[in-house]
């Protein structure tokens, strides 16, 4: 499924890290549509990073229970 749109705001990975979501972007040369955040933690690797959407959005199994790779946790801009 391709995705179109994401509320922007503060996401929680099913690991506990947390990290901002400014949007969706497409890669000009695939069409692939990709997430662009950045982490609320510090790191040593870049502020903006991207993940393809499919993968963000995607359920991953967590003790035998589904659940969101990422959750909305905090909408806002």
């Amino acid at each position: 499924m391709t995705r179109t749109a994401i509320t922007p705001g503060v996401y929680e990975h099913y690991k506990g890290k947390r990290y901002f979501v400014l949007g969706l972007s497409r890669n000009t040369e695939s069409n692939e549509v990709c997430v662009v955040y950045r982490p609320l933690y510090e790191t040593d690797w870049p502020q903006l990073v991207h993940r393809n959407a499919d993968m963000f959005f995607e359920q991953v199994e967590v003790n035998g229970m589904q659940v969101p790779r990422f959750r909305l946790i905090e909408p806002g801009m």
